[in-house]
C-alpha cells in the first residue's frame, strides 16, 4: 500500500489536496506536515506532524520510519512574498527540492510530486497560448527557483530514474483557505470582500489578463497526473496546465451578477510588474494528449460555486 507524505500541507493547495488524497487512499495512509503547529486542527481526517522541510534529519527519519512511498512536496515561498525575502525564498524552494529528490533516489520512493508555476515564464515568453517549450526568462526569485527546479526534476528522472511529476499551475482559486502570498491571490480575496459587503481594492490593473484555475480542477489534474501510467508521463520537467483566463474587471463583473452593489477600485502595486511578465493564456495540449487532462470550470461556474460555499468556511 502507498504511504503518502504531504509537505507544506496547510497551504492553499495542500489543504485541499491532502483531503483528496486521504479520501482516495484513506487517512491512515496519509501524513500531513507543516511548519505551523496550529494547522493540526485542519487535519482531523489524517495524521499530522509539525515539520520544517529544511530540517533534513527529521524529514529523513520520517520517511524511513514511516515507510513513505510517495512525497508531495508543496512547501514554498510564493511570488509576492518571495520578492520581499529573495534569499530565503531561494534557500527554501531550492534546498528543499534537492533534498527531497535525493531522498527519493536513496530510498527508491515510488513517486514524487513537485508543483511548478506559470512564474517560470517571463516578459520575453509568448504571452498568448504560451507553449510548453519556449523562452523562459523569469524575473522573480519564485520563477527562477521554479525554472531551476524543473531542470533538476528532469535531471533526476533521466539520471537516476526518480519518478518525479510536476504541473505548471496557473493562479489557483479556492474557498477553503486564505491567500498565501501569491500574485494571483486577488482572485481569492475578492470573493471574501464581496460577501463582507466591502469595497475591494485590487493590486492589479483592471485589464491584467492571467491564466487561472479553480481548485477542484487543480486537485483533479494533480491526482490524474500522479495516477497516470509511467509511460504516459512524457514530460519530466513540468506540464503546462490551463483552466481559464480572465482580468480583474471580468471576475468583478461575474461577482456583480450576484452582488450588484459590489464595488472595486484599482491600486496597482509591485505585484503588477510580476503579473506583466506572466502569460495571458496557456497551451496545455500535451497534458490533454498524454494523460487526458480536461478542466471542468469556467469563470461563471466558479463564481457561483464559491459564493455558495465560501460562507460554510468563513463567517461574514
Amino acid at each position: 500500500m502507498e504511504k503518502i507524505l504531504v509537505i507544506g500541507a496547510a497551504g492553499q493547495l495542500g489543504s485541499e489536496l491532502t483531503k483528496a488524497l486521504s479520501d482516495r487512499y484513506s487517512g491512515e495512509q496519509v501524513i500531513a506536515t507543516d511548519l505551523n503547529a496550529d494547522a493540526k486542527e485542519k487535519f482531523d481526517y489524517c495524521r499530522f506532524e509539525v515539520l520544517d522541510v529544511l530540517d533534513q534529519e527529521k524529514v529523513k527519519n520520517l520517511v524511513r520510519n514511516e515507510g513513505i512511498t510517495q512525497i508531495y512536496h508543496l512547501a514554498a515561498v510564493l511570488s509576492a512574498t518571495g520578492e520581499k525575502r529573495p534569499l530565503f525564498a531561494w534557500q527554501l524552494n531550492m534546498d528543499s527540492l534537492l533534498f527531497i529528490l535525493e531522498l527519493a533516489r536513496e530510498f527508491k520512493l515510488n513517486k514524487i510530486y513537485w508543483p511548478s508555476s506559470i512564474a517560470v515564464f517571463g516578459p520575453n515568453t509568448p504571452s498568448v497560448n504560451t507553449p510548453q517549450y519556449c523562452v523562459k526568462e523569469p524575473n522573480t526569485v519564485y520563477g527562477i527557483s521554479k525554472q531551476a527546479g524543473e531542470r533538476w526534476c528532469e535531471y533526476y528522472f533521466e539520471k537516476y530514474g526518480v519518478d518525479v511529476r510536476s504541473l505548471r499551475y496557473p493562479g489557483l482559486i479556492g474557498y477553503k483557505s486564505l491567500p498565501g502570498g501569491g500574485t494571483t491571490d486577488y482572485a481569492v480575496d475578492i470573493y471574501h470582500k464581496a460577501l463582507k459587503g466591502e469595497k475591494f481594492t485590487c493590486f492589479l490593473k483592471e485589464d491584467s489578463m492571467l491564466p487561472m484555475m479553480y481548485m477542484p480542477d487543480a486537485i483533479k489534474a494533480t491526482i490524474d497526473l500522479m495516477e497516470a501510467p509511467k509511460e504516459s508521463v512524457k514530460i519530466r520537467s513540468s506540464y503546462n496546465l490551463a483552466g481559464m483566463s480572465f482580468t480583474p474587471k471580468e471576475i468583478y463583473e461575474s461577482i456583480r451578477t450576484h452582488y450588484p452593489n459590489f464595488e472595486i477600485e484599482y491600486q496597482p502595486d509591485f505585484r503588477q510588474a510580476i503579473a506583466d511578465g506572466w502569460p495571458d493564456s496557456i497551451d496545455d495540449h500535451f497534458a490533454r494528449e498524454h494523460w487526458g487532462w480536461k478542466p471542468s470550470y469556467d469563470l461563471e461556474a466558479m463564481t457561483q460555486d464559491i459564493l455558495e460555499n465560501l460562507p460554510k468556511y468563513f463567517e461574514f
